[in-house]
This record gives structure tokens, sequence and C-alpha cells, in this order.
């Protein structure tokens, strides 16, 4: 009982868990949970809700408690022995999870839930609960002959962990190369504060001069501001051959015959299910009724907007030629000249905003858009709580002065760190028989630090980043489902997940929004209305190239799990190219492996999933245009927004949900007049 993990707790002793305890408890637990099992089974009789559900979703839930905080302390602050640790207990989940799925005499009673009398008098969120255990069951393989339903089980354990190794090759190539620079000359473009943090970089690694990383925020501010094509070439170059066969570290940490073994598995796995292919196992449980109606979703779009990102592109360069000189645009030089246009165009740029951004400023902003939206404080309390860094802060949410929820805020890149933005559960809000357990969520973003007594500055983009994780926040914390399998973001359809956290970063464009949400770091003055009118002018800069990039990533990722294995499939780098040159309005060079890197896919939950982004996109959209209709601060609005969408959880189906809300199917307009692109 000295292990912490064992321990009951509100909230995780990040203070007091070590390495050493991570696998003595997934045991411990696993043991006592296989054993209350079986015992369960054998003395169930006539079976009811609290008799099967309820036990079992209290020890998902302890069980939970122990492995959540050692899930998350793996992404944030990663090392060898927790690695190692996190790996084998993971490990021993997947085979946990893949015998409970396939657990027969469990499958019968579910099933005898299902058919009884009882069934009908079950609330909605018991009823969708055990509607969907009945649909995981078969997904499973709980109908499959033993010989298959070993095979799945070595499938699953070997998937858990290639992705694993894939998405640590990704991280350990990104930490394992720098640029170590000895003459000033050679960082002409960045801003002060990024060659403040590069001199920082340096003397970490007692190193003179300055050295920069491919940590996100420091590659985004060189691709876009260096005027040394030579470094965005190299910085280029590293970041896009991370993890590959190619670039500076040439096959150290390749992840290509990683990929290859995903996909075989994948494929194996939804064979055995009597799945054509893994997209067709993957919508399964979607919103998304078959392959091809997502194809088709995303062709249509992509045929509507590349006309327009073929302008895009073809107004970038002649601005290049003209302007610049430069006869041909290479991939490392588009962002640059694309800032220069932005700037030239509009008389703005990423950089010029970031002084105006102060994270305190953005994080005071934003919880003044939730309180005006859903009448919810945020109380600060992080001398109350255990963190896992000195920069992570604690809130708590609360309404008419009652805690409802709380969660870590995780802002800044550091070493041990992986790259990105996730929001991640670390409690959910379920009824238990001493209360409620109330909702408790990770809101992690890579923002630069604070840089002596200067606060750390955000970029336009890096603020609609907050708002979007902590849109995916809100959809778990503001839940008033009390059954642990439909709250929060739990049994929410993956292609839907993404409505609450892109529907806020519509609130980052708001002139009303973002004169509470800027105010310059050292004179206190909101952003000046010159500035701010050409920042909403340049909203749609190239939108129409960025959707065509997600529609890439989309279709790639879709038909990958389509075609793969099939006498069709033309290889994974070949179908990429196909892609590319389907949708596309710019090749990247030969070297570049993107899909590599593409964690997302390869060790997300996203695989045959990414469509999601667009789809869900169209949802938030149409759904923001109703607060576009009212007022975006309506009260009513808010209210219906909340009650219908955020404390549903996934206890109804999402088009019916949205359906509640808007009154009506959702609609692709307003998506795309807000990328600028006529319908």
């Amino acid at each position: 009982m000295n292990n912490p993990l064992l321990q009951s707790h509100i909230l995780p002793p990040f203070d007091a868990i070590q390495t050493e305890h991570v696998l003595p408890a997934v045991e411990s637990l696993l043991a006592e949970a296989r054993e209350q099992l079986d015992k369960q089974l054998e003395g169930l009789g006539q079976v009811s809700w609290e008799k099967l559900a309820a036990p079992i979703e209290a020890r998902g839930d302890k069980l939970n408690q122990a492995w959540a905080p050692v899930g998350h302390l793996n992404a944030v602050c990663n090392s060898e022995a927790l690695r190692e640790a996190y790996e084998k207990g993971r490990q021993l989940l997947t085979d946990y999870y893949t015998e409970l799925g396939q657990n027969e005499q469990l499958f019968a009673a579910y099933k005898a839930l299902g058919e009884s009398a009882e069934f009908s008098s079950l609330n909605q969120a018991q009823k969708k609960t055990v509607e969907n255990a009945l649909r995981d069951f078969h997904l499973s393989g709980v109908d499959l002959p033993a010989d298959k339903k070993k095979r799945y089980g070595e499938i699953q354990s070997r998937l858990s962990s290639l992705t694993n190794q894939f998405s640590n090759n990704v991280l350990d190539a990104t930490q394992g190369w720098y640029k170590h620079i000895e003459s000033e000359q050679q960082l002409v473009g960045l801003p002060e504060f990024a060659v403040a943090g590069a001199k920082q970089a340096a003397e970490a690694k007692k190193l003179s001069g300055w050295v920069l990383t491919l940590d996100t925020p420091v590659f985004f501010t060189v691709i876009t501001q260096s005027e040394n094509a030579a470094l965005r070439k190299e910085m280029y170059q590293a970041f896009n051959t991370r993890a590959s066969d190619q670039g500076p570290s040439e096959g150290k940490w390749d992840n290509s015959e990683v990929m290859e073994e995903i996909m075989q598995l994948r494929q194996e796995l939804a064979g055995l299910l009597g799945f054509k292919n893994y997209s067709e196992y993957s919508i399964a449980p979607k919103m998304a009724e078959t392959t091809p109606q997502v194809v088709d979703f995303l062709r249509d779009l992509a045929a509507k907007s590349k006309p327009h990102a073929e302008k895009d592109l073809q107004e970038l360069k002649d601005f290049a030629r003209s302007e610049h000189g430069i006869e041909e645009l290479n991939a490392w030089d588009i962002p640059f000249y694309s800032e220069k246009l932005k700037l030239a165009r509009y008389n703005i740029s990423q950089e010029e905003l970031r002084p105006y951004f102060p994270a305190e400023t953005v994080i005071a902003g934003l919880f003044k858009v939730a309180n005006q939206l859903f009448n919810i404080e945020f109380v600060d309390k992080t001398s109350e709580v255990q963190t896992w860094h000195e920069s992570v802060k604690y809130y708590q949410i609360q309404k008419c002065g009652e805690a409802i929820a709380g969660f870590y805020f995780d802002l800044f890149a550091r070493e041990g760190k992986r790259g990105g933005a996730w929001m991640d559960e670390c409690r959910v809000r379920r009824s238990t028989e001493t209360g409620l357990q109330l909702p408790v969520a990770y809101l992690v973003c890579n923002f630069n630090s604070p840089l002596g007594n200067k606060p750390s500055l955000l970029t336009h983009n890096e603020v609609t980043t907050t708002f979007h994780e902590f849109g995916h926040g809100i959809h778990h914390m503001l839940t008033k489902i009390d059954v642990a399998a439909v709250s929060g973001i739990n049994g929410v359809a993956w292609d839907a997940v993404e409505l609450p956290s892109q529907f806020m970063e519509n609130f980052c464009w708001e002139r009303e929004v973002l004169q509470f949400l800027s105010c310059h770091f050292e004179t206190g003055e909101p952003l000046p209305e010159e500035m701010l009118n050409n920042m909403l002018a340049a909203k749609n800069f190239q939108a129409a190239m960025f959707m065509q990039r997600q529609l890439e990533f989309s279709l790639f990722d879709f038909l990958l799990h389509m075609q793969y294995g099939q006498a069709e499939f033309p290889g994974i780098q070949k179908l990429l190219d196909r892609v590319r040159d389907e949708v596309a309005v710019f090749t990247p060079p030969e070297f570049n492996r993107f899909q590599h890197s593409f964690s997302h896919i390869f060790a997300g939950g996203y695989a045959a999933g990414y469509y999601s982004y667009k789809w869900a996109e169209v949802l938030s959209a149409d759904a923001y245009s109703a607060f576009e209709e009212a007022g975006i601060f309506d009260k009513a609005t808010g209210q219906r927004y909340l009650s219908e969408i955020l404390e549903k959880g996934g206890s109804q189906d999402a088009m019916e949900l949205f359906k509640n809300f808007r009154g009506r199917e959702p609609k692709v307009d307003a998506l795309l007049r807000h990328s600028g692109i006529a319908a």
C-alpha cells in the first residue's frame, strides 16, 4: 500500500509517483479486476444494471485512475525508464481489454441486460452504454472461433507495441537533432525572443553561440522568419525527414518498417472481423456510414477548394518573383514568402502579433469567453495540488460557487515532452457509492517558455490552438452525464469529437473578443485598431491552400487504410504521391517523408479517421453560425449549445444531438464561407 498508484486520490499524487510503482500497480490492479470479474459473473443470477454494469464501471475507473497519470507522464516527462515501464504496462492493459472484449459470458450478460424488462427503465446514458458495449463486443471479436480470438489478441498486443515505438521514434528523432550556430549573422530575420531562446538552448547544452531545435515553435519561427535560405532548407529537411530513411538522421529512428507492420496488422485485424479493409472497420462506430461516403465527402471539398488554392499559390509565386526575384519557390520558401506576402498585403504577420498575446492575457480572455457563454468561473488552485513541472497550473471550474470540474494547463515546450497539443482525461465524471466524482482534464500545448522576465508570447495561430484544446476540455468537463462510458468525451463518435474544439476557435476571430484577448506585454495597450482590422482582413489568407493540405492528409490516411494489401495498392509513398497529384497544389521535395512522423494515424486514435477534422469542421462551422445569427454571446444560444452538445457527452448519437441544437441536419455552406470559399 506504499504504492501511490494503488491508493485512492481525488487528484494524482505526482510528487510521489515513481517509475518503479508503475508495473507493480498495473499487475496488482489487473489481478484484482480479473478475480472480481470471475466472482461477479459466477454469482450474477438475474442480470441488472447494478449487478452487471455498475461494478465493471467502478473497476475500470479504479484502473484508469492509476494508469491515466502514468500515460500522461510518459507524454510530458519522458525518460528511458518510464518509457520501458509504460510500454510493459500498456501491453498488460491491452491484453486485459482484449480478454474483456472477447469474454463470451460477459457478452451474454450484457445481451441479457439489453433484452431484459429492466432495459426500458434505464436512463438514456445507461441504455447507450449497453448498446455501445454490445457493438464493441462484436468489434473485439467475441463471435470469433478460439484460434481467431487468439490471433486477434496477438495483433492487438503487437499493435500496442508498434504504435508506441512509432511515437518514441518521432520523439527521439525530434530531440536527437539540433543546429549549433556560432555566428549571429546566420540568425538574421529571427525575432529577438527566438534568438534569446536559441542562446538559452545552447547554454543548456553547454555550448557557445546558439542552438536551434526541431521543437515545433522553434521550427515554425525559423521556417517563416529566417532570411537565411540555407538555414530554412536545413531545418525543413531535418523536420520533414524525422524518423525516416532520409535526411540528417537517415535510418537512425526509421519508422518505415514500423509503418508497414502496423498496416499489415490493421488489415489482418479488419479481415478477421469480416470487414473488407481497416477503413470499413474504423467507421463502424462513427457518424460516417460507408467508406465511399467519406471519400466522396473529401473529394467534393477538394474539388470546391482546389481552384482557390491554385490561385493562392500563383499569387505567392508572382509576389516572390516580382518583389524578391525568386524564380522558383522551394518547400522551405513557401512559409517564408507567405509571411512576406501577408505583411505586404495586410501589413500584418504572426510575429508582429506576438507581443499582443502574452500567454496570461490569452488565458484570462479564454476564461472570460467561457464565462460569458456558459456562466462558469475559473479559480487558480495550483498551490493546492501536485504537478509534474513548476510551469504547470491547475484550475477549478465553478458554477454558482460550486466546483464542477478541474484541469491542468501545461503550456510550454521542454526536453522530454512530446510535441503537439492535446487534451486528455485525468478523471471522468461518474456517480460513485460515496458521491459524484468530478471530471478533470489535462490540457497540453508546446509554446515558447517565458524568458527571464519576459512572458511567453503567442502567435495568433497558437492562441487558436489554445482555444481548440480548451474546447475539447470543456466537452469533457461540462458534461452532466454520470455514467463513465458516455460521460464527457467518452462514447462520442470519433468524427464528431472535434466539433467543440473547432467551435471554440471561431471566437479568436471575433472583434469583440480580441479587444480583451490581446494586450501588449510591455505597454498594456490592446491590439491597435489598424492591426486588428488587418488581422481580420487576413483571416482567409491562403485558407484554400491550408484546406487542400488537410484534405491531402485525410485522403492519404483513408485510402491507405482502404487499399493497403490490395492488388491496386502502390505502396505508402506512391499512394501519398498519387493523393498529392490529385489534391495538392504544391509537390514537396522527393526527400520529404511527412508520413514517417504522422503520429495522428500511426500512433494516435486517428487511423482511417483523420477525415474527422474536416467532417467535424462542417458541424462546428454550422453550429457557430447559430451564434453568428443570434449574437456570439447570446445567452439562449449558449445555453442550448451547452445543454444539447456539451452536457450530453456521448449519451446520444452525435447527429441527433446536432439536430437538437441546430434544428436541422448540418450543411457545408458555413465552412466554405468561413474559409472564404464560395459554396
